[in-house]
C-alpha cells in the first residue's frame, strides 16, 4: 500500500503540473537565481517552492517535467524487454535442444556486455534521444526475462496439464499461448516491477553522465548533473531531484515486493 500511494503521488502530481507549478521548465529569469526553497519573486510574486537553479529556474517545475521522462522511459523499456525476453525464454525452455543452446549463448553473449560499454556504442551510433535511451534499457535488460521465463517453463513443460494437452492432440503454438504462458504471467508481474525501478535509476544515470536525454529538457539525471557544481552553495538543485528518484523507486519496489507477496502464495504474509 506505501508502494501504491507513492507511485499515486508521484504520477498524479505529474500531471497536475500545471496547477502545481504553471510555466515553462525551460524559462529562467537571471535575477532569480539560486534563490533557496520558498523564495517570492518581487515582480511576479510566484513562490519557488524548492528553489530556482543556476540560471533561475524553478526546481519544483523541472522536477514534475522531468518525472514524465522517468515514468516514461521505465516502463517502456521494461515493455520492450519483457516482450523480448519472454519470447526467448518461452522457445528456448519448450523446445530445448540446439534452438535452446543458440537462444541461452545469445543471452550469455549479451550479458558479457559491460553495460557503460554497450552504452556509449549505442549512444554513438544512433544518438542521445528519448527513444533511444529506450533502446539501450531494453537491451541490457531483456536477459533477466529470458533466463527467468526459460526456468519456469522448464518446470511448466514436464506438469501434467500439459502432457494432457499433448494428448489431446493440441498443438505446440496453442500448448504455448493457452497453457504456458498464463502460468508465466505472475512471476514476469513480478519481475517487471522491479524492473521498472532500476529503469529509473539507470535513466537518471545515463542522464547524469550526459548519455541520457539531453539538456535543456529536464531530467532528474541532468538536473542532478547541474547542482553537482553548486552543492555547497545551492543544496536544492541537487536535492530535490535525489529525493525524486529515491520516492519513485522505493515506490516501485515496494509495490513489486507487495505483488510478489500477492501473487505467490508461499510468500504471501498470514
Amino acid at each position: 500500500m506505501l508502494g501504491l500511494v507513492l507511485m499515486l503521488l508521484v504520477t498524479s502530481s505529474t500531471a497536475a503540473v500545471g496547477w502545481l507549478a504553471p510555466g515553462s521548465p525551460l524559462t529562467g529569469d537571471l535575477s532569480q537565481r539560486l534563490k533557496p526553497p520558498g523564495s517570492v519573486n518581487a515582480h511576479t510574486g510566484y513562490v519557488s517552492w524548492l528553489g530556482t537553479d543556476q540560471l533561475g529556474r524553478d526546481i519544483l517545475r523541472r522536477v514534475l517535467f522531468g518525472a514524465r521522462v522517468s515514468l516514461l522511459v521505465g516502463p517502456a523499456a521494461v515493455a520492450v524487454s519483457v516482450t523480448l525476453g519472454l519470447s526467448i525464454g518461452l522457445l528456448a525452455g519448450f523446445y530445448r535442444g540446439w534452438l535452446e543452446s543458440l537462444l541461452m549463448r545469445l543471452v550469455d553473449l549479451q550479458m558479457a556486455f559491460p553495460f557503460i560499454l554497450l552504452v556509449m556504442a549505442i549512444i554513438a551510433l544512433l544518438g542521445p534521444s528519448l527513444q533511444n535511451i529506450v533502446i539501450v534499457l531494453a537491451i541490457t535488460s531483456w536477459p533477466q526475462f529470458a533466463r527467468t521465463v526459460r526456468s519456469e517453463v522448464l518446470s511448466l513443460r514436464e506438469r501434467q496439464f500439459v502432457e494432457a494437452a499433448k494428448s489431446v492432440g493440441a498443438s505446440e503454438p496453442r500448448i504455448l499461448a493457452r497453457h504456458l504462458l498464463p502460468n508465466l504471467v505472475s512471476p514476469v508481474l513480478v519481475l517487471a516491477s522491479f524492473e521498472v525501478a532500476r529503469m529509473i535509476i539507470a535513466e537518471s544515470s545515463l542522464g547524469f553522465l550526459g548519455f541520457g536525454v539531453q539538456p535543456p529538457t529536464p531530467t532528474w539525471g541532468n538536473m542532478l548533473a547541474d547542482g553537482r557544481d553548486y552543492i555547497s552553495s545551492a543544496w536544492w538543485i541537487a536535492t530535490f531531484p535525489g529525493v525524486a528518484i529515491l520516492l519513485t523507486a522505493a515506490g516501485v519496489n515496494f509495490l513489486g515486493d507487495g505483488l510478489r507477496d500477492l501473487l505467490d502464495p508461499r510468500l504471501r504474509r498470514r
